[in-house]
Formats: C-alpha cells, structure tokens, sequence
C-alpha cells in the first residue's frame, strides 16, 4: 500500500523570546492599547524613572530590594523584560546576600540598553 502524503499548510509559531531587542513592542502596544501617545508617555516615564533608581541604587544599595521591585514591575509593564530579569536578580541577590555589586552591574547593563532603545523610539515618533 502506497503512503500517502498531504501537504499541510502551518502557521509559524510566535518567538519563544521576544526579539525586538531591548523593548518587546507588541507586549507595550498590547498594554498601551495601541495607542501611540500613551506608549511614548510611558517610555518616557520609565526612562525617568528608571534613571532615578539606578541614582538611588548606586548611593545606596542597602535599600535596593524594593528599588529593584519597583523597578521589575515598571520593566514588565513596558515589556523590558531583561530590565525586569536583571531587577529580580539583583533583588535575590540583596536579599541571599550575594553579589550584589555584579546584579548591580547588570542591572545597570540592561536599562541602558533599554533607556537607549527608548530614546531611539521616541525620536522615531
């Protein structure tokens, strides 16, 4: 008995990991219900703010865990889910004690890199 074989049409499967770099922009337009005015409002808040927490951390480390969760919680809403990874490392390892200063720099590391996006989106819109 011959096989017989069907061609079968499949839809591509979203990206286990966002790819569009820093900012996952179809998370923020999905929280921003696509609007343009509010999404370059919110970028703009949280490149403030988290500017300020990282001033904040950087003086003062010993406060960081709930920096470091306001600081996850505004990443996520944004979709800078690798600001929002980073803050929730750093705030484990503030509280188990443990390298604080090189979670710090990572953190640092990955809301510069947001912050830069950021600022190339805002001036694209």
């Amino acid at each position: 008995m011959p096989l017989r074989l069907e061609r079968i049409d499949w839809m591509p499967s979203p990206p286990l990991a966002p790819d569009d770099g820093p900012i996952d922009l179809g998370h923020l337009k999905r929280m921003t219900s696509g609007d343009p005015c509010l999404m370059r409002e919110v970028l703009a808040l949280f490149a403030s703010q988290s500017g300020r927490l990282l001033e904040a951390l950087a003086a003062d480390l010993s406060g960081g865990v709930g920096l470091a969760h306001t600081l996850k919680g505004s990443a996520r809403a944004i979709g800078a889910f690798a600001v929002a990874d980073a803050a929730e490392a750093f705030e484990a390892a503030m509280q188990a004690n443990e390298g604080p200063a090189d979670a710090f720099a990572a953190l640092k590391l990955a809301v510069g890199e947001a912050r830069a996006a950021i600022d190339l989106l805002l001036k694209r819109s």
